[in-house]
């Protein structure tokens, strides 16, 4: 009936009554640490959502939208009136961020009413987020420059515009090449490029490059390898080798692990014959990464050079068209090739991926063919290893080659060791 007040309605406003609690005390520790005297502090901010809440559910009960619209006017009409008097107050305050935010709480209450509860309670923690670190988020913008911005700027144009447009299909004779899926590489190249370059900014290159060679891993060690190699070179890195040697070690290691996972997803029957080559690889790579990471850590930052961004969709698309040329010659041999060439098809998949080969083989295992599906991963995987290696030896400054290829050597002397006498 109408009037009636149910369990639903009680939490609806209870939630509108935090949202306006949760910025409100934010807005009060502002208030009371910097001396403003702006729109309000807690008590404000709790009415403000009271007011939103009760637009919305009158809005609601009455089927007549004109209440709501008339809420939120006189709640306008309240906070341009106090920022008129704080700005006679202190003059030099302009600002209007706790106007928008009280605002914004009565729209929030509303909204809590009118079926979006838990859209308006992200949004909250959201903006109470933004409100309070107010200091490093001031700080974070006040390192970039104006490269940084151009660069993010492309990347979101290289992701929302240029992606959509793309066909997401073959469009080639043997199935091999997808436009989408190749620009999508590009763009994981250079967003993990930039995502690199960010973390070294705020962590320093001995924190930042390992942390970005972890997460990175779990996406492609390859991109991470091709970025880490090229950022090397760049001035100022001289004596950030070691970390950038224990980044680029730490990816291959996340990627071994990458793949038994995905065996265990998709073949579980294949797991205990790929645990160990796969796990002794991962244990070397990690291992070397470690002593790596102690000796950036003995050898100090790389010191007050300015650091150049990295991002570059130009480099990114060229390895995406090398990467494009051995997914056709792998298309080929493939259609061309007897059940026993597989071993080369592993070979020729693995100079760039080790996913696709890890799928297929997988499923190859459960038509009887386990040791020849087991070989067959081991390769790509080691295949895959020594291209990153010479993408290292190719493209990474002198002082990264040889810790990168003591490190390969030791992950593909493992490797091979374990197939042979597995």
């Amino acid at each position: 009936m109408v009037g009636e007040l149910d369990l639903e309605t009680v939490r609806d406003f209870a939630t509108a009554l935090l949202i306006g609690t949760l910025l409100g005390i934010e807005r009060e520790r502002h208030k009371q640490a910097d001396g403003d005297v702006s729109v309000g502090g807690l008590r404000t901010f709790i009415l403000i959502a009271a007011l939103g809440a009760i637009g919305g559910w009158l809005t609601r009960l009455l089927d007549f939208p004109w209440i709501l619209v008339t809420v939120v006017l006189a709640t306008l009409v309240a906070v341009a009136a106090s920022y008129v008097r704080a700005t006679r107050v202190q003059p030099q305050e302009l600002g209007i961020t706790t106007e928008l935010a009280a605002i914004a709480i009565c729209l929030l209450g509303s909204m809590v009413m009118l079926g979006q509860r838990e859209i308006a309670v992200a949004l909250a923690v959201a903006i109470a987020a933004v409100l309070a670190y107010k200091q490093p988020l001031h700080g974070m913008v006040s390192r970039l420059d104006a490269e940084d911005v151009y660069a993010g700027v492309r990347l979101l144009a290289a992701t929302f515009i240029v992606l959509p447009l793309l066909p997401d299909r073959a469009i080639d004779p043997w199935g091999a090449l997808n436009p989408q899926k190749l620009w999508l590489l590009v763009l994981l190249i250079s967003g993990l490029s930039l995502v690199g370059y960010v973390a070294v900014r705020l962590l320093g290159p001995n924190r930042g490059i390992p942390l970005t060679g972890l997460t990175g891993g779990l996406v492609s060690s390859t991109a991470v390898t091709l970025s880490f190699a090229r950022q090397s070179r760049e001035k100022g890195h001289s004596r950030a080798a070691p970390a950038f040697a224990c980044g680029i070690l730490i990816s291959w290691s996340v990627m071994f692990l990458r793949v038994l996972v995905m065996v265990l997803i998709v073949n579980s029957a294949l797991l205990p014959h790929l645990a160990v080559p796969f796990l002794l690889m991962a244990a070397a790579a990690a291992g070397y990464a470690w002593l790596m990471y102690r000796r950036a850590a003995d050898g100090g930052p790389t010191g007050g050079v300015p650091l150049s961004n990295p991002f570059s969709l130009t480099s990114a698309a060229k390895f995406a068209a090398l990467f494009a040329l051995v997914l056709l010659l792998v298309a080929i041999v493939q259609q061309h090739f007897p059940p026993e060439g597989v071993y080369v098809v592993a070979a020729l998949a693995g100079t760039t991926d080790v996913d696709a080969i890890t799928l297929s083989m997988s499923e190859y295992a459960r038509q009887g063919g386990t040791e020849v599906a087991v070989r067959a991963i081991v390769i790509a995987a080691l295949t895959n290893t020594v291209v990153k290696a010479l993408m290292v030896v190719g493209l990474g400054a002198p002082g990264l080659r040889r810790p990168v290829i003591v490190g390969a050597s030791g992950i593909v002397l493992l490797g091979l060791a374990a197939v042979l006498l597995g």
